[in-house]
């Protein structure tokens, strides 16, 4: 794979993201094993932006596994300070699984209704309130407003 070419204004807003992120992947002494990389592998995949934190003295060391890790998980390397790597990858698209027959299932919901004589028990009645519909203060059951789309988004669409 070969590693993405960023813009600089693109590469400054990364590290600025990158700013409060803490290491997540550490590279020891043994330097850029399979394990390491499948490791920043899954991290770019999870985060997108990734911060590699190499205990080597080694400056050239570093800036190699630098190239090494952009070039073969096809990530962009961002910036190289000190002992900190950060790499940035787009997150991969999630795949929505819509179920259209599922449908939301309904909850039973106690009211108590108090008698206007004092001294008297609550009556308790068990309503079934389905996906679509809300319980009123009274105890009836309605249903559900529309939620409410601001002017801005309705002229979008």
């Amino acid at each position: 794979m070969s590693q993405i070419q960023l813009t600089p204004a693109q590469r400054k807003e990364h590290r600025s993201q990158a700013h409060h992120l803490n290491p997540v992947v550490m590279v020891g002494g043994d330097g850029l094993t399979a394990a390491v990389k499948k490791e920043a592998d899954a991290a770019l995949n999870a985060h997108g932006l990734i911060k590699i934190r190499v205990f080597v003295d080694d400056r050239a060391a570093r800036e190699a596994m630098f190239q090494t890790l952009a070039d073969e998980l096809g990530a962009a390397p961002i910036q190289h300070i000190g002992k900190l790597l950060v790499l940035w990858r787009p997150l991969p698209e999630k795949e929505k699984i819509v179920d259209e027959s599922r449908m939301p299932g309904p909850r039973d919901i106690k009211v108590l209704k108090y008698s206007k004589q004092a001294g008297q028990r609550p009556e308790v009645k068990t309503l079934r309130v389905l996906g679509n519909q809300r319980l009123t203060a009274g105890g009836q059951v309605k249903r559900a407003k529309p939620k409410q789309v601001s002017i801005k988004k309705r002229s979008q669409t």
